[in-house]
Order: C-alpha cells, then sequence, then structure tokens
C-alpha cells in the first residue's frame, strides 16, 4: 500500500471509542494515537476512562499516560506532536488509528489549528477580572461579543472563555470567524467516523459509567488530586464535581448526579461540535459492517 491512511474515530464519552478502536487496530494490524486532551496524564487514571493495562499491552498506544497533570499540553502543542509521532509510525505501518472525543485535539490532528495571537497583558487582565467578577460575568461578555462561539463553551471552563475574550479583545473580530478557516494539507489520507447512537441508549452509558468509575476509586483519586484542582488538567467532569462535596457543599447522592448531569452535557456538546467535521461519516459503534464498508472504500481494505 503506497498510501498512508489516518482512521479517525471519534464521538461522544461512553460510546464505545476504545473499544471500536481496538478491534479495527488489531483487524488493520496497526498503533493506535489517542486524541484525548484527558487521558494522557497519568494522574488520571480513573476520571478519564482511558484504555486499560491489558488493552495498552495488546495495541501500541500513543498520548496515553505520558505525563505529569502539572506537564500540561494544548491544542496546539498537541497538533506538533501528533504529526511528529504519525511521521515516525508512517515509516513502519501504512495505517494509524487515532481515537478520542476532544474535538479541538481532534480538529488540530485533522485539520491543523489556525495561528490566533495571544497577548499576556490582556491575559492577565481577564484572568483578574474573571477572580473579582466572576466568571459568569465574562461568559455574559462573550455571549454579546460572539454568540457562536459562547454556546459551545463549556460555562464553567474559565481558560476557553478567557482565551475567546483575549482573542477577540487583540482582533476586533469574532473568536468563532478565526477559527479553521485555512484547513492544512496533511501528507495523509483521513478516514473519519463519528460514532452515535440513540441519545437514550448513550445518557444510560454514561449513568452506568459514572457509577462504575465510582466503584473503581474514583473518589479516592478525586481526593489524592484535590491540592491541584486549580490545574488546567483538573477543570474537567468527573473531578471538579468532588469538589463542593469535599467541602461539605453537596452530599455525595448529589455528587454523582452532578457527574452524570454534566457528562450527558459534555456529551451533548461533542456531537454539536463534531458536525462541524465536513465528509465524517456518522456510524453506529456496533455497525461492523458499514465500518468495514467505509474502509473499502476508502481503500484501506481490498
Amino acid at each position: 500500500m503506497s498510501k498512508k491512511y489516518l482512521l479517525n474515530i471519534c464521538g461522544p464519552t461512553a460510546i464505545g471509542k476504545t473499544s471500536i478502536s481496538l478491534y479495527w487496530a488489531k483487524m488493520l494490524g496497526c498503533p493506535i494515537i489517542s486524541t484525548d486532551s484527558r487521558q494522557c496524564y497519568r494522574e488520571l487514571a480513573i476520571g478519564s476512562a482511558p484504555p486499560s493495562k491489558e488493552e495498552l499491552d495488546r495495541i501500541p498506544h500513543h498520548f496515553v499516560a505520558d505525563r505529569s497533570i502539572h506537564d500540561p499540553i494544548t491544542a496546539g502543542e498537541f497538533e506538533k506532536f501528533a504529526l511528529q509521532t504519525l511521521d515516525q509510525l508512517f515509516e513502519s505501518h501504512d495505517i494509524v488509528v487515532a481515537v478520542g472525543g476532544s474535538g479541538m485535539y481532534i480538529d488540530a490532528l485533522l485539520h491543523g489549528l489556525d495561528p490566533l495571537p495571544t497577548d499576556s497583558k490582556i491575559k492577565e487582565a481577564l484572568e483578574l477580572r474573571a477572580q473579582k467578577e466572576g466568571l459568569p460575568a465574562l461568559k455574559a461578555e462573550l455571549e454579546q461579543l460572539d454568540p457562536e462561539h459562547a454556546v459551545k463553551v463549556d460555562e464553567r471552563n474559565p481558560r476557553r472563555v478567557i482565551r475567546a475574550l483575549e482573542v477577540i479583545a487583540i482582533t476586533g473580530k469574532k473568536y468563532s470567524e478565526q477559527l479553521n478557516n485555512t484547513p492544512k494539507d496533511r501528507p495523509f489520507e483521513i478516514v473519519n467516523w463519528v460514532l452515535n447512537m440513540d441519545r437514550e441508549k448513550l445518557y444510560k452509558r454514561i449513568n452506568s459509567r459514572v457509577h462504575l468509575m465510582i466503584s473503581a476509586g474514583l473518589e479516592e483519586e478525586a481526593r489524592k488530586l484535590e491540592p491541584h484542582q486549580e490545574l488546567v488538567a483538573l477543570q474537567t467532569v468527573g473531578y471538579r464535581e468532588w469538589w463542593p462535596y469535599f467541602k461539605g457543599i453537596y452530599n455525595r447522592e448529589r455528587t454523582v448526579e452532578l457527574i452524570q448531569q454534566f457528562s450527558r452535557r459534555y456529551a451533548k456538546r461533542q456531537l454539536t461540535y463534531f458536525k462541524r467535521f465536513e465528509g465524517a461519516l456518522w456510524l453506529n459503534p456496533n455497525d461492523i459492517n458499514s465500518q468495514e464498508e467505509s474502509l473499502r472504500k476508502a481503500g484501506v481494505l481490498w
């Protein structure tokens, strides 16, 4: 096979991306690169739902538990890392599987991120405002300046809100208008799958997985990480809901409900984000026949 192919498998949380990626990596005899912005952190061994040790031993994975929460990585840095990793992998493989649900990281890999300006003074001023006025005030300002982007931003993620306002202040243009307007060429063919299923079934899977994580020790993992809760890596569903509980603001039952609720909201935002991927094939994770047909049409299978 002369061409190089990247099979990108994305979809909302808990839909079964890991099992599908393992299936096709085994069938195609290829490694996996993660596009998950949290599974790369070793300390998030439960809450980020990474592949198990047995699964990691079965198929070589890249960008999984390869760094500490104290060594954060941005989507732009991930783009460079991922392309360098793929260059190396394509030396010995014609196909590589990418899997994950972090929209901006997937965008960075498939299309490239537009270079957006930064200004440390503006950023510091916005961070100070967030401390004094609270994040809702900045979110309200973003809703006025760029309503299209505001609906996509997690209202509890100060980093994303501040970054959008920073770029708007520097350029005088909407942040949403400056994202992915000029896709970069990639030296490989891309087969892009978005996994999807009936919303009610997906939400049941999410609720169930939260219980499984808690049984596996999510609360204990969060307690160990509580001293570092201000880090970007811990501004994450499944962890940040525990901080009020540890302070006695919520009881444990309410905390579990909030993790489930915000996980469902996150899944909804993921699906909204993936709609922007032109040419992506939306598939049920259980529909192996359609997946195989897609690979045959792309020339990956014969």
